[in-house]
């Protein structure tokens, strides 16, 4: 039987994303009430790092030993992909010794290949287009705090990246619309906003994106990969700061939140960040939760 994979959030539909995210929070329910449940008994997880992380392979790896099953860390240091051996090759061999593969990496087409050739679910644990993980965790953290994101307003304020296109992408499959503020020539992938223009907006004034929002977030300025670029985009962010003048135009029960990690001071103040409308300590635990319902939904559903 072909495998499901999770490259990005459009390989699932409206229906699966949605109980996905419900079942979410009834596993965090189970692990808060002491309750032990090992679906993945004896099965293991692979992961690929070519990027460094600390929610990511905590969550995988927690998730999967809650789980009863087990992790395998791999570093570029530590698999034959650092030395140059074909993405199909290792696809072909990691698959038939393990039972699902996650990958955390910078070009989004290693992933492409790389599920096109494993006989396992594949999951996109990040690339510098997509972060489909981090946004299960987001939705799980709406829901459980308002409710259906459905018909919500969302906005991004920053840089057109990964998150960015993730949340076009989740605009697309949970019914909300997504304002998005960029500075010039910091706009998402034209590819990816001709695919989701029904349900986004591209702004330059943060205000007017922020204005009667649902839902605020954001990212560090300079991702993984872009650190020579920060002082350069430090200037050119810097009207792009969430602080408490940005969250007053929104809702009054506007949320924030923030994938992590964050700079106070610099994408967020730390007045937004540790104040009463952010979420993103939930968030952070959700891609616990999150990551555990889409394991059991691509091993064993």
């Amino acid at each position: 039987m072909t495998p499901r994979h999770f490259v990005t959030l459009l390989d699932l539909s409206s229906d699966e994303l949605e109980r996905l995210v419900q079942r979410a929070i009834e596993l965090q329910k189970m692990r808060r009430a002491g309750e032990i449940y090992e679906p993945l008994k004896n099965r293991v997880l692979g992961m690929i790092f070519e990027k460094s992380s600390t929610r990511t392979r905590v969550s995988f790896e927690a998730g999967m030993t809650q789980f009863g099953g087990s992790a395998i860390f791999l570093s570029s240091r530590d698999t034959q992909l650092g030395r140059g051996e074909p993405i199909e090759d290792s696809a072909r061999v990691l698959s038939s010794m393990v039972d699902a593969v996650m990958i955390r990496t910078f070009e989004h087409e290693m992933v492409e290949r790389f599920s096109a050739y494993s006989s396992v679910p594949v999951i996109n644990a990040l690339t510098d287009d997509f972060h489909p993980c981090q946004l299960l965790a987001d939705m799980q953290t709406y829901v459980e705090q308002r409710g259906s994101i459905r018909g919500k307003t969302v906005t991004w304020i920053g840089d057109g990246n990964n998150m960015c296109h993730s949340y076009m992408n989740a605009a697309l499959r949970f019914g909300f619309h997504l304002n998005i503020a960029t500075p010039e020539g910091y706009e998402p992938n034209p590819k990816i906003v001709a695919a989701t223009r029904s349900h986004i907006t591209l702004m330059r004034d943060p205000k007017e994106a922020a204005s009667a929002a649902d839902l605020i977030v954001t990212d560090v300025w300079a991702s993984m990969g872009q650190e020579e670029e920060s002082s350069a985009r430090n200037s050119v962010f810097q009207p792009y700061q969430v602080n408490s003048q940005l969250m007053s135009v929104a809702n009054q029960d506007a949320l924030f939140m923030h994938c992590l990690p964050a700079h106070r001071g610099e994408e967020v103040s730390a007045e937004v960040i540790d104040g009463p409308q952010s979420v993103v300590w939930d968030e952070a635990e959700n891609r616990l939760h999150a990551q555990k319902a889409l394991l059991e939904f691509l091993l064993i559903s």
